[in-house]
């Protein structure tokens, strides 16, 4: 059975499991089971070879009752429709767990950016924004970067939006370039988003910060900002991987000396002094604080036996299964879900929203800090409702986002 979960079965079951203990009105659970609004566009673009290619793009846009759509793109070669509604849900639940005002929404295209030049990738962005055109905007939905885009597609996107309507829109989009009103501190802010709910957990466990063992799966920019954090506080990372493997050092590694590595290697594989292995074996080291930073599905019922991490911080959107998540529960693991340990991106990302509105620009001491007050205070928003309602982690912080987007909806009611 679980072989077969796609990231849509585990977050329609997460959304089942939350509307049972919530009691919800069949109604609005039936409405939360599926998008507003989905758009999927051809997107045709000329190559550098001069050649015309069609790649598939998507918009998907889950719910908006308690305020705008807002959610990642990201290019991908394995991108679906079920993925990204999947995605899209839990920006809904994400953004009402961490109390921004937003839905939420994701979008994709099904291609392979480490294939194109950046000129094709500009071409793509374009085409794709001009065919989504009619459903983004700042008051309507705010795109952001997502796996393989990042702050110059975000620049992309406002210029290509600003043009067609003629003005400079730079709240259209966030996770833009400091140079075009991006905001500081945005880069690494699900990064640090992640790092102080794992502070917070650690608190709870009694576990000092200083030397802790840290294993991070995904040196991409969560990934790799996580490890960079963690080990300017003072923990100990003993292992990392992207895509192409692993590393294990148990005596610690330098993640900004991995970094260099895999700048110029393209991958964090065959770092000195460290012992190749995969990424399923990576995920089943012997540490304290486990970030899974990759893609969905990574600890399934196989591997939950054999995690021996006492805290789980996901980095990813939707790295356990649900039976993994029942597995890893009974096990007395602490695991911070995805709507709340991620949750740092969106959060800076309506900071900077908030910045393109006013057309302000706040210092990166004040940014940090407001980002510290909102996840800290969604994870002891969380942890109550897990201690008042006996429930795990996730299961609080499904029924507090489900919650609270089916209170918007009671509230707003049903028009025509």
């Amino acid at each position: 059975m679980e072989g077969r979960y796609s990231a849509l079965d585990t977050a329609l079951e997460q959304l089942r499991i939350a509307a049972e203990k919530l009691e919800l009105d069949t109604g609005i659970h039936e409405m939360l089971k599926y998008p507003k609004r989905t758009l999927v566009v051809s997107i045709n673009i000329r190559m550098d070879d001069g050649s015309i290619k069609t790649f598939t793009g998507c918009r998907v846009q889950h719910n908006d009752a308690r305020g705008p759509f807002k959610g990642g793109i990201r290019y991908h070669p394995d991108v679906t429709l079920d993925e990204v509604t999947a995605l899209a849900m839990w920006m809904t639940w994400k953004c009402a767990v961490v109390d921004i005002p937003y839905g939420g929404a994701k979008g994709g295209v099904c291609c392979n950016p480490k294939e194109m030049s950046m000129g094709e990738l500009e071409r793509l962005t374009r085409r794709y924004i001009s065919l989504i055109f009619d459903l983004i905007g700042p008051y309507r939905d705010v795109p952001a970067p997502d796996v393989y885009t990042d702050a110059q597609t975000m620049a992309w996107i406002m210029d290509t939006y600003s043009q067609m309507k003629g003005y400079s829109i730079p709240e259209c989009v966030t996770g833009k370039p400091l140079s075009v009103g991006g905001s500081e501190g945005r880069a690494e802010a699900t990064s640090l988003g992640v790092m102080f709910c794992v502070r917070e957990a650690a608190k709870l466990l009694g576990l000092k910060m200083k030397n802790a063992q840290m294993v991070v799966q995904g040196f991409g920019n969560v990934g790799w900002n996580a490890a960079k954090i963690a080990y300017d506080w003072g923990c100990k990372i003993i292992g990392v991987s992207d895509s192409s493997g692993g590393i294990y050092c148990p005596e610690g590694l330098n993640p900004y000396k991995v970094y260099q590595h895999k700048t110029k290697t393209g991958s964090v594989v065959d770092f000195e002094q460290c012992k190749n292995l995969t990424n399923e074996e990576l995920l089943e080291l012997e540490c304290d604080i486990l970030v899974p930073a990759a893609l969905e599905n990574q600890i399934t019922k196989t591997n939950a036996a054999n995690i021996k991490a006492k805290i789980i911080a996901e980095g990813a959107n939707g790295p356990t299964t649900p039976e993994a998540d029942k597995m890893l529960n009974e096990k007395g693991v602490l695991l911070v879900p995805d709507i709340l340990a991620n949750s740092g991106g969106v959060t800076v990302s309506y900071f900077e929203w908030v910045q393109n509105l006013t057309r302000e620009h706040w210092t990166l001491e004040e940014v940090n800090q407001k980002l510290e007050n909102k996840i800290v205070k969604a994870f002891n928003d969380v942890y109550k409702t897990s201690e008042d309602e006996e429930e795990p982690m996730r299961t609080a912080a499904l029924m507090l986002g489900v919650g609270r987007v089916a209170e918007a909806i009671r509230t707003l009611g049903l028009w025509p």
